[in-house]
């Protein structure tokens, strides 16, 4: 049995973040590490390792953000921390497209827009699809090509999305992503030989 714990990173730590992972969290069965939340991120990965091996199950769902900072800010330094942690089995990366004043960007296996509809092409953070394929632009994914995982899943901002993501409408575009991530990275298939 994979004594690793199952995580989902997710490059958004605001309040509606927090909110909406939330309900996701507790909809599909999973933990979201609400302490993780911040704008920008304030604990450090190993403080997050912690507070992830102390979750009741998984999967978690833990929030990461660098609040604009250009370059590998303190969301992105802890994110590094807690994907290459041994303890840690990352299921996939759920990369938040928001309007930074410099491009930073990074590559994504699929999108999801607005509408809930996949798509090869990047979204931007009203989750409208954008001309270029497999790309976003946000500010806490910067370093995200440097990390070897099942699948990178770009979505627009959580929780917001014109109210599309609102966590009173149970965060339908986050929970399709996390969804997505749980079926492409095999968990239901590992926690159906458990």
């Amino acid at each position: 049995m994979n004594s690793k714990r199952q995580v989902i990173l997710i490059t958004d730590g605001d309040d509606y973040a927090r909110k909406a992972l939330e309900a996701v969290a507790k909809e599909i069965g999973g933990r979201c590490i609400s302490q993780s939340h911040g704008n920008p991120s304030h604990l450090s990965g190993q403080e997050i390792v912690n507070l992830i091996k102390k979750a009741q199950c998984d999967p978690v769902l833990v929030m990461f953000d660098d609040s604009g900072f250009l370059g590998k800010g303190q969301g992105e330094a802890s994110l590094l921390t807690v994907a290459n942690h041994p303890d840690i089995d990352v299921l996939g990366i759920i990369a938040v497209a928001s309007k930074t004043h410099q491009a930073e960007w990074t590559r994504v296996d699929v999108c999801i827009d607005r509408d809930g509809e996949l798509t090869p092409y990047g979204v931007d953070k009203y989750g409208i699809p954008e001309m270029e394929l497999k790309k976003i632009n946000g500010d806490t994914v910067y370093s995200l090509d440097q990390l070897d995982v099942p699948i990178i899943v770009g979505i627009g901002d959580i929780g917001k999305m014109g109210k599309q993501d609102h966590y009173s409408k149970g965060a339908p575009i986050t929970k399709k992503a996390v969804k997505l991530v749980l079926e492409r990275s095999g968990f239901y298939d590992k926690r159906s030989k458990q």
